[in-house]
C-alpha cells in the first residue's frame, strides 16, 4: 500500500511539473532533492553561449583562473569561499579578486589620463547610452593592424556609433590563452586617429585586451580617450558570429573612482 502511495505522488508531481512552463525551469536548474521515492537527480548547470533560441549571444568571456591580463600569467584564483556550509556555516559566501583590466572589460578616460583619474572620469561616469544600442560587427583584414588605411577600406557608413572589430585575434583565441601574447592585433595611432577624425563612433569593441596594438599601445589609447566620448569595450567573445548589425547590451560594475571594470556584453540579433 505505502508503495502506491509513492507511485500515485510521483505521478501526479510528474503531470504538474509538464503542465508548468518549461521555459520558466529549463533542464539542468532546480534542486532535485527529496525527489519521488528513492530517486535522486544532482542537478547540472547549464552554461550557454547563445539563449532565446539563438536571438541573444554572450560576447563576454568567461572568468577563470586563465583568463589573461596585461602583465599576469592568468589572474589566478578569482573566487574564494570566506564562508563554507561544508565547514558549518549557514550559507556559502565568496570574496573576488580581479584586476578591472582582466578578460572582457571596459576603460575609462582615467585609464590612461592621470588629470581625469584625478578628476573622477572613473567607469560609473561611463554614458550608458553609449554601451547600448545598435552596432556593426565588421571582420578586419587578417594581415594587418587597424591602420588608417584599413579604416578606409572598411567603408563603415557615417552614423554608425558602435563598431566591435574582429581580428586575427579571434582566429588565433588569444583570449583563451594565460599569458599576454603582445603580437595581437589592434589599432596604430593613425588608425585611432582617422576613426575620431572621420566616424561617428563612440563605442570601439575589439577581441584582445587592448584595443591599441602593442606598438603603439600608449599612443593609439591617447587618441581614443582624450576626448571623453568613446568607451573602448576590449576583450570581446566574437567567434562563430556573423559580421553584420545586432543591439549591443554592456554593463560594467559601477565602481567608483576605477579607471577599469570587468563587463558583461551580450547582442541581440
Amino acid at each position: 500500500m505505502k508503495s502506491l502511495q509513492i507511485l500515485l505522488v510521483c505521478t501526479e508531481v510528474l503531470a504538474i511539473a509538464l503542465a508548468s512552463n518549461s521555459h520558466a525551469y529549463p533542464s539542468g536548474y532546480g534542486d532535485d532533492s527529496g525527489s519521488c521515492g528513492e530517486i535522486e537527480e544532482k542537478p547540472v548547470p547549464l552554461r550557454r553561449e547563445v539563449y532565446g533560441n539563438g536571438r541573444i549571444i554572450d560576447i563576454t568571456h568567461r572568468v577563470t583562473p586563465t583568463t589573461p591580463c596585461g602583465g599576469f600569467e592568468g589572474v589566478g584564483e578569482v573566487v574564494s569561499l570566506s564562508l563554507s556550509m561544508k565547514n558549518g556555516s549557514d550559507y556559502n559566501f565568496s570574496i573576488m579578486k580581479l584586476p578591472v583590466h582582466a578578460g572582457t572589460h571596459v576603460d575609462a578616460p582615467g585609464h590612461m589620463y592621470d588629470r581625469y583619474f584625478d578628476a573622477g572620469f572613473d567607469v560609473d561616469s561611463l554614458d550608458l547610452d553609449v554601451l547600448n544600442g545598435p552596432a556593426l560587427l565588421v571582420d578586419v583584414p587578417r594581415d594587418k593592424n587597424i591602420t588608417a588605411d584599413v579604416m578606409k577600406s572598411l567603408n563603415i557608413p557615417k552614423g554608425v556609433r558602435r563598431v566591435l572589430f574582429r581580428t586575427l585575434n579571434t582566429d588565433r583565441k588569444l583570449m583563451f590563452k594565460k599569458e599576454f601574447d603582445t603580437s595581437y592585433v589592434g589599432f596604430m595611432k593613425d588608425g585611432a586617429q582617422w576613426l575620431v577624425d572621420n566616424t561617428d563612433i563612440k563605442l570601439v569593441g575589439i577581441d584582445y585586451l587592448s584595443v591599441a596594438a602593442d606598438a603603439d599601445l600608449i599612443p593609439a589609447h591617447l587618441v581614443f580617450l582624450e576626448g571623453r566620448e568613446i568607451i573602448l569595450v576590449e576583450g570581446l567573445k566574437l567567434d562563430d558570429i556573423q559580421p553584420g548589425i545586432y543591439d549591443v547590451h554592456c554593463l560594467p560594475l559601477r565602481l567608483l573612482g576605477a579607471e577599469g571594470s570587468p563587463i558583461r556584453c551580450i547582442l541581440i540579433k
